[in-house]
């Protein structure tokens, strides 16, 4: 059988359908596992003071990710083009919720997801390294009270580095992005294997130490318990984001109904089994007093290893660090761009993004308005802001898809087996509406912010349909 070489509407070239199931689950793995997993495990301790708890919040995020990974393999069941969520979501609501997702996407989630991506990169860069800052003397000068572009000046040139190298490795064919992908991400993988062992064989058995100053010295109970456990949780969900990525890759993996299913379950599936232990491996080396005194701004894997290897340690897990936000990054590149050349395709973005390249098959107009916007944002130093106000943005479409997956279901145009459906999507949907409300009750300003930023999409959503016309395709 034949490849299509061009799209028969437009008659430009097609992407390449070249990245195997091995490839495709590490890629979910890689991206995953960035630098959450190294440090979240300190303000967890600090909140519920207790590794049985502790653990329990890893499983249960864990457990709610690999639910939500049922579903998506249910979704991906639909279709064969790329685009991932945003696709599901045309088909199942229409244009305009679509395009809210993509626009989300574009503006503030998938490319502040790269900007801090490389920034944190950066970062490790300068721990091993430290990077000379050549505008230094202008680090005070502002945009308002937040926006300071030349603040930290060697490692936002570092991180704009990485991007633009990255990038460019994108650009020349995702087969290239892929083995560096693959390459990356074992690495890491090995990495983290090796120091559970290493933590998992250390004999002084881990003893509290009386002169470290801790808030609270008992696990919470009760009411506190809850709101203790959902906060800890809340922070392992954030070291398992970014699994849904492959979705929007669909276009580029080899038989995608099958293996976008089996890659999703996979890599939730390697990153759940190394999150876990190595979070229990953490806290047979120090006590969950010692991790809670840390302070947010220590890294405990950090010290964790100092205290098997000494400062030798701390360097190899500052290089891990620096490799696993490589890989994830790398990873990231490769995903979001697929979504805004799908919307583009679909005639809701600008026009030149759903451009193909002739030779390297790769959307690389695409990959460049990625690029650029993420550039910008590491230079502003505000995507953690920016993100942070849109957390609950995430869930809400979570729910819209699982509800999506009902729907379908229902209608028949997905007729094969889900895993745990229809139970499945209800506690996604059920765990999504209980996030968002908490979040929009303790964070009101910030949620009603990061509506506005969502709903500022509507005027751009009007001005592509009155530029480039109706859609391409129908939802179901």
């Amino acid at each position: 059988m034949t490849e299509n070489l061009s799209d028969k509407k437009t008659g430009s070239p097609n992407l390449k359908q070249v990245l195997g199931l091995p490839t495709a689950i590490l890629l979910v793995a890689g991206i995953m596992i960035g630098s959450g997993v190294f440090k979240k495990v300190v303000p967890m301790a600090q909140t519920l003071h207790n590794e049985t708890y502790i653990l329990l919040a890893w499983i249960i995020a864990g457990v709610i990710t690999m639910l939500g990974a049922f579903t998506y393999a249910g979704l991906a069941t639909m279709t064969t083009q790329t685009g991932g969520v945003y696709e599901y979501l045309r088909l199942i609501y229409g244009d305009f919720i679509a395009f809210l997702f993509g626009w989300t996407t574009f503006t503030i989630v998938g490319t502040g997801a790269v900007a801090a991506l490389a920034f944190v990169f950066a970062q490790s860069v300068n721990t091993l390294l430290p990077v000379y800052e050549p505008l230094y003397a202008f680090k005070d000068i502002g945009i308002g009270t937040a926006v300071f572009p030349f603040a930290d000046s060697g490692v936002k040139i570092v991180a704009v580095l990485a991007i633009i190298l990255l990038t460019w490795v994108n650009y020349i064919g995702v087969n290239k992005a892929g083995i560096l992908n693959n390459i990356v991400t074992s690495a890491k993988i090995v990495g983290i294997l090796l120091l559970i062992i290493a933590s998992l064989l250390y004999s002084n058995h881990p003893v509290a130490d009386s002169n470290v100053n801790t808030i609270q010295t008992l696990p919470p109970g009760g009411t506190a318990l809850f709101s203790g456990l959902f906060g800890a949780m809340l922070s392992a969900l954030w070291a398992y984001d970014g699994w849904i990525n492959i979705t929007f890759v669909t276009g580029e993996i080899k038989n995608p109904k099958r293996n976008i299913p089996l890659a999703i379950i996979g890599g939730v599936g390697i990153a759940m089994t190394l999150y876990v232990l190595l979070n229990y491996a953490y806290m047979n080396v120090l006590p969950v007093s010692r991790l809670a005194a840390l302070g947010t701004n220590k890294i405990a894997a950090a010290e964790v290893a100092g205290v098997l290897m000494g400062k030798a340690g701390s360097v190899i897990i500052a290089v891990l660090i620096m490799v696993s936000t490589f890989g994830a990054l790398n990873g990231t590149i490769i995903s979001n761009p697929r979504v805004f050349f799908r919307m583009a395709q679909e005639n809701v973005f600008f026009k030149g993004a759903a451009q193909v390249h002739p030779t390297f098959r790769t959307p690389h107009i695409s990959l460049l308005y990625t690029a650029i916007w993420s550039i910008i944002l590491v230079c502003s130093g505000t995507f953690d802001q920016i993100t942070d106000l849109v957390i609950f943005a995430s869930y809400a479409f979570f729910a819209l898809t699982a509800w999506g997956l009902v729907k379908m279901k229902r209608k028949k145009v997905i007729t094969s087996k889900v895993i745990g459906y229809p139970v499945v999507p209800y506690i996604i949907i059920l765990f999504c509406l209980t996030l968002i409300v908490n979040t929009a009750i303790t964070q009101t300003k910030a949620s009603l912010i990061g509506l506005l930023l969502i709903l500022s999409g509507a005027p751009f959503y009007l001005y592509f349909r009155k530029q480039y016309g109706a859609p391409r395709d129908k939802q179901l």
